[in-house]
């Protein structure tokens, strides 16, 4: 699972949140951290977490040192190699949200989560593993703030993606909408972004596959704040997060 995106949109959030409750049911899970161009607020911060949640991290070689720059790991291409064999022959129980697998069985799957650099310099890295990621089964998730400069317009946020999927050679599969406020985020503020992510899904011809929403402020936003936007049934599906990654004066 690659997580792409404009720089500042959230994605190593959202990284962090599909780790752990991927991990929570019980499969194997690596987090690949290849933001190496601009290495601020990115998955090897949170090491310790992941540790703690028995989640496996590949960090930048000199992550976390004065010598922090682009420098790839060389587990990273057999990480990539090992998750796909963790799932052939592909059992559909596993797979099956009405029919779920035995906790043994999903013990023997591995995902591996790639948080992605920024726009199309910080995506180039990904480009070097572009091949092996495509030959087996994967997804690539674009995240869409609409609060975030430089893609208030869908039009801007479509661009990115094009630029993004051009850069590392993959093709994006998903809309993420992380579209918030920060700590003044609310259920008008996250209703009002989920039209410009389905402006966004529709124009680069994917689907929508959530909402992200602060599990702090949940049952502010399963109202009518939402239903006004999304009136269909199934037509704006929430996912709860937690809001792990702070700036320093936060």
């Amino acid at each position: 699972m690659v997580i792409c995106g404009h720089y500042g949109v959230g994605k190593t959030n959202l990284t962090l949140n599909l780790a752990f409750d991927i991990a929570t049911r019980g499969f194997a899970v690596t987090v690949v951290d290849l933001d190496v161009v601009n290495p601020f607020f990115r998955s090897s911060d949170y090491r310790a977490r992941l540790a703690e949640h028995g989640v496996r991290l590949i960090a930048p070689v000199f992550a976390g040192t004065n010598l922090d720059g682009p420098s790839l790991s060389g587990t990273i291409l057999p990480a990539v190699e090992q998750a796909q064999r963790s799932w052939l022959p592909l059992s559909a129980s596993v797979c099956s949200p009405d029919e779920p697998a035995p906790i043994a069985e999903r013990q023997k799957r591995e995902v591996l989560i790639i948080d992605a650099g920024g726009d199309d310099v910080g995506a180039t890295a990904l480009g070097r593993f572009a091949n092996t990621v495509a030959a087996g089964p994967y997804e690539m998730l674009y995240v869409v703030n609409r609060s975030r400069n430089l893609t208030q317009e869908p039009a801007e946020a479509a661009a990115i993606l094009h630029e993004i999927e051009a850069k590392c050679h993959l093709r994006a599969t998903g809309i993420v909408n992380n579209t918030h406020l920060q700590d003044d985020t609310d259920g008008d503020a996250i209703a009002q972004g989920i039209p410009f992510a389905e402006a966004v899904a529709q124009a680069c011809e994917l689907p929508l596959v959530c909402t992200t929403v602060p599990a702090s402020g949940l049952a502010q936003v399963t109202d009518r704040e939402i239903a006004r936007v999304a009136p269909n049934e199934g037509a704006c599906a929430l996912y709860p997060v937690q809001v792990y990654v702070r700036t320093p004066w936060q």
